[in-house]
């Protein structure tokens, strides 16, 4: 990383069109604009044109003075690098040349508002070839018209064509606005090693705030404050932003998918499902992370239901690797959902071939499995434009095409929603580069499953509607990995703690009291005979003849609420005190 210290002259307007002087100290690593640029000319297909991309502009809130606040075009900052407002570039492909224009300052405004790049330290700080000022775009592009004036000018949409000097009646038909986007995408699909250091960095940032919400949690009374402390460590990090509205849902609440109210009390509710993610340098990480509000898993439901998402997300990202169609993933995803859900008898009345082609799990996992990640949460996808679906048999021995399409293309597809992309029949095999997350859920929304799926003929004969009350108070569990793809296999570049792991940060150390493990007789069953059992061992280990009814029965809950190294150090004190009293004696 260059350090750069330079001394600038700036001419800024004002009454008397002062001069001065500006001292810059700048410390970067240089985001590969020009890398980004050919690959999008490989994607283009052509050896001439120009390319031009026009940056987000300072904007102010409608009736106010006050400026909405920015964020940056991801197309032009993937070209550019750039995070600054009211900047255009243009990419000449013929000549390989990319040209950055930056706005041009004004005394008041470098006062009011500090002094964004000019020309002189855009070359320095950017990867480019060229900068200019804006005010002289249209005449660059009126001159290179000139060059060639069958040549084509590639922009993302209709609306961005430039106002050319001495425009002519033609003008608009030199610029192609239906080719471009596609190539941008195929090249943001697979990311360079400059990117999933980003995509790191912001993960890294994201599971120290989820950790510290898991030490946290026990003293803090509403969702708002689970988002505030995740904010706050972002921000101490130097993520300033969120990637999307952090999601921080309690109980009930977490069976609403985009839940963002994030104000209600903590109290009475068993889990916390936070899904957040912070920014780096315009790129984004995806994080969910489902925990109890307690040190312990509060009922035997809700550890069954996280157990069994845990499951789910393990096996799908095992076989992540170049090839994987996100499809198969996603239905495999389903099958493990539905064999789990028939064995805690919330399902029922059928195999689980049968309920997954009635599509009746989509009643627990409305959503798919994930999405690519990038510059944006839901980055871009691109699907092959042919039309044929042959691949989709190869889903699931046995089922036939138009299983899947009930199960996601009905219900995510016409939607548009974002996880459609990769679920897509026709959506690229993963390939080495691709960042993907990873994300099953198991819900149980009371409108979406006594409203829909209750009242259907089809769906209701496999649900059981007893067992549904016993699970309403888990709300939902989700667990998020963002994951890369390399060329063996893949990386899981989430570090937040899930499973045993999260507990030694609930509790300050070591795994969990595993209380209430799922015995084979599924109900009627009373934990506390194994307590009292391993309880008494501990006892006998100290040589102290103490009946377990004197100093165990009498504080059994209290017991239950105990790590194992909690107990050694209680049972120590009392050992020593036992001692005490005998030799008093």
């Amino acid at each position: 990383m260059d350090r750069v210290t330079e001394q600038l002259d700036h001419e800024a307007e004002g009454p008397e069109n002062l001069q001065f002087n500006i001292a810059s100290t700048t410390s970067f690593d240089k985001y590969p604009a020009k890398q980004h640029a050919k690959r999008v000319a490989q994607k283009l297909g052509v050896s001439q044109g120009l390319v031009y991309l026009p940056g987000a502009e300072t904007v102010l809130l409608e009736d106010s003075d006050q400026a909405q606040p920015f964020r940056q075009r991801r197309y032009f900052y993937y070209l550019s690098g750039v995070d600054e407002p009211d900047c255009h570039l243009t990419y000449d492909i013929e000549l390989d040349e990319l040209i950055l224009y930056v706005p041009e300052y004004s005394l008041r405004s470098i006062i009011y508002n500090g002094r964004g790049p000019n020309v002189v330290d855009a070359l320095e700080r950017y990867d480019i070839d060229n900068a200019h000022y804006a005010s002289d775009l249209s005449k660059d592009v009126k001159k290179w018209t000139r060059k060639h004036p069958i040549g084509k000018i590639y922009i993302l949409h209709p609306s961005q064509t430039i106002h050319l000097e001495d425009n002519e009646d033609d003008e608009h038909d030199q610029f192609d606005d239906k080719r471009l986007q596609r190539a941008i995408d195929l090249a943001r699909m697979i990311k360079d090693p400059h990117e999933i250091d980003m995509i790191k960095k912001a993960n890294d940032i994201s599971a120290n705030a989820h950790r510290r919400v898991l030490q946290e949690i026990g003293s803090l009374s509403n969702e708002r404050e689970v988002e505030a402390i995740f904010r706050r460590e972002c921000m101490f990090e130097g993520a300033k932003h969120q990637a999307y509205k952090v999601i921080a849902a309690s109980g009930k609440n977490a069976a609403t998918l985009h839940y963002v109210q994030n104000d209600e009390p903590l109290k009475g509710r068993q889990l916390m499902c936070l899904d957040a993610g912070c920014e780096w340098n315009c790129y984004a990480s995806d994080v969910t992370r489902t925990f109890p509000l307690s040190a312990q898993w509060p009922s035997r439901e809700a550890e069954d239901i996280y157990n069994l998402v845990l499951k789910m997300q393990e096996s799908c990202i095992s076989k992540l690797k170049p090839g994987t169609r996100f499809l198969e993933l996603n239905t495999h995803a389903h099958v493990i959902a539905i064999e789990g859900l028939l064995e805690l008898g919330i399902l029922q009345n059928g195999s689980p071939l049968e309920i997954l082609m009635a599509g009746t799990s989509t009643a627990f996992l409305p959503h798919g499995l994930g999405h690519h990640i990038g510059l944006e949460v839901h980055d871009v996808s691109v699907n092959p434009t042919s039309e044929s679906r042959d691949d989709v048999e190869r889903v699931l021995d046995g089922v036939a095409p138009e299983t899947y399409f009930h199960l996601v293309q009905g219900a995510l597809q016409a939607g548009k929603a974002a996880h459609a992309a990769l679920l897509d029949p026709n959506a690229p095999e993963l390939e080495a580069g691709m960042v993907v997350t990873v994300e099953p859920g198991i819900y149980f929304s009371r409108f979406a499953l006594e409203e829909l799926f209750l009242k259907h003929p089809v769906h209701s004969k496999f649900i059981n509607k007893d067992a549904l009350a016993r699970y309403y108070p888990v709300g939902g569990v989700r667990i998020e990995d963002d994951i890369l793809i390399t060329r063996k296999g893949f990386e899981n570049l989430t570090t937040a703690p899930k499973g045993d792991a999260m507990f030694q940060f609930l509790l300050g150390g070591g795994p969990p009291p595993r209380l209430h493990r799922r015995p084979k007789r599924r109900q009627g069953v009373d934990p506390l005979p194994e307590i009292k059992k391993k309880q008494q061992s501990l006892w006998e280990a100290f040589g102290v003849e103490v009946k377990p009814e004197e100093k165990v029965v009498k504080m059994n809950r209290e017991k239950a609420q105990m790590t194992i190294e909690e107990a050694l150090k209680r049972l120590e004190k009392l050992r020593m005190e036992e001692e005490k009293r005998a030799s008093s004696s």
